[in-house]
């Protein structure tokens, strides 16, 4: 009884959604499947080809930064070019990248290309996510989010247990398998998924709906959304710097951490789907708050943990936080964002998490090194608070729902400019 509850609960959360969004979901499963590169990058560099941790954590933050540097620059060709363009030229210009970092071995070259690698494999996302926005009902994009969230974590969760295989016998082959599942993702988006960028069907309505960086920049409530979402993405980033660090240094074994961290993984492949039939139609602001305060005080409670169990307990609370939050804020951006600026805003929103990935690590190592890893976990509770109280007071001044800049679809046809400019 129990499986056909569960059966039923996963097809109604999947139900209902447009054929275009499930072969966009097949694109980016198959592109997380193939996410070797990030896994064992570090060990590549260390073991493989003999440089320091140093010069690891230099390409990583150059990695971080390439990110950094292409997610306005992305949002700008979505909306400019189109989603199925944009996209095709990231997946491409991605396998390309990826295959080319398997042949460098001067320094320089590695570090060089890993920034264009962080480039090029973040500049999708501001096009998937405003794909989503243009081709999902209003009232199910939450779903959505989570759904396609799912699958990246599920695909992350498959390729990190096989990038440690395939590293024992070959890292070449490792970024290679990576630039042709990237390719496959392309030919998928090519084949199966038509553009979906609003059409404007007169000079004077697009001028009228034109969006700049300078309009987003200057839309204080949505720039408030992206301080938040910085916060919080600066929070979560500690799972994978703040955390094996302070593990390690108390005497846990990498094997610890490994096992602490995967509990993440298979909770949102667990949960993501039951929890959000529970959450899509309630109040954002109410999911909102207590997703941050989850993630705070997940943290925070890592201050206490002696033990790998209660390391598990911790990670079971913040993932809580994750699974709610991701979707929620996602969607949030999508009823903030006008129509023909769904991917500017979308940019602005993903830059958030890309600067949380190059401030973390180093706000994590200078407060562990200078004051110990409780004043850091401290310091999650207290960011997490902030970001709770910031999102109740800016929710209360949200429109309502019906008067939402997104609330209607945009139709997945060509634009007037044309979708064939792939």
């Amino acid at each position: 009884m129990p499986i056909a509850v569960m059966r039923r609960a996963v097809r109604e959360s999947v139900s209902g959604l447009p054929r275009e969004f499930w072969w966009l979901w097949t694109s980016t499963l198959v592109n997380r499947l193939g996410a070797f590169v990030a896994t064992f990058m570090a060990l590549y560099l260390t073991i493989d080809r003999g440089y320091s941790a140093s010069y690891a954590g230099l390409v990583a933050a150059l990695h971080g930064l390439g990110s950094v540097a292409s997610s306005l620059g992305a949002g700008v060709m979505t909306d400019r070019l189109g989603r199925r363009p944009t996209l095709l030229i990231a997946q491409v210009s991605t396998a390309g990248s990826v295959a080319l970092l398997g042949f460098m071995h001067d320094p320089v070259a590695i570090a060089g290309v890993a920034f264009l690698v962080g480039a090029t494999s973040n500049a999708s996302r501001p096009a998937v996510q405003a794909m989503i926005a243009d081709i999902v009902r209003p009232e199910d994009r939450v779903r959505a989010f989570s759904v396609n969230y799912w699958a990246i974590n599920l695909g992350f969760a498959v390729s990190s247990v096989g990038a440690g295989f395939i590293a024992e016998f070959s890292y070449l082959a490792g970024f290679l398998i990576e630039a042709g599942m990237t390719l496959a993702c392309a030919l998928v988006v090519f084949a199966r998924i038509p553009e979906s960028r609003p059409v404007q069907v007169s000079k004077e309505s697009a001028d009228a709906d034109g969006v700049g960086l300078g309009t987003v920049l200057r839309d204080r409530r949505f720039m408030s959304v992206v301080g938040l979402s910085f916060l919080v993405a600066v929070v979560f980033q500690q799972a994978s710097v703040g955390l094996p660090v302070a593990m390690g240094e108390a005497g846990f074994t990498p094997a610890d951490y490994g096992t602490a961290i995967a509990v993440n993984g298979v909770l949102i492949v667990v949960l993501q789907i039951p929890v959000t039939r529970l959450i899509e139609h309630r109040d954002p602001k109410r999911l909102l708050v207590v997703s941050s305060l989850l993630a705070g005080y997940g943290f925070g409670l890592t201050a206490f943990a002696g033990s790998v169990g209660v390391f598990v307990l911790t990670v079971c609370v913040w993932t809580l936080a994750e699974i709610v939050n991701a979707p929620t804020q996602t969607g949030l951006v999508v009823r903030l964002s006008p129509v023909h600026g769904r991917g500017r805003y979308q940019g602005m929103y993903t830059l958030s998490w890309a600067l949380a990935s190059l401030v973390a690590p180093l706000v994590s190592g200078l407060v562990i090194d200078r004051f110990g890893a409780e004043w850091l976990w401290g310091l999650c509770a207290v960011v997490g608070t902030v970001a709770g109280v910031g999102y109740g007071v800016l929710m209360r001044q949200l429109p309502a729902e019906d008067s939402w800049t997104t609330a209607t679809p945009a139709p997945v046809t060509a634009t007037a400019e044309g979708a064939g400019t792939a």
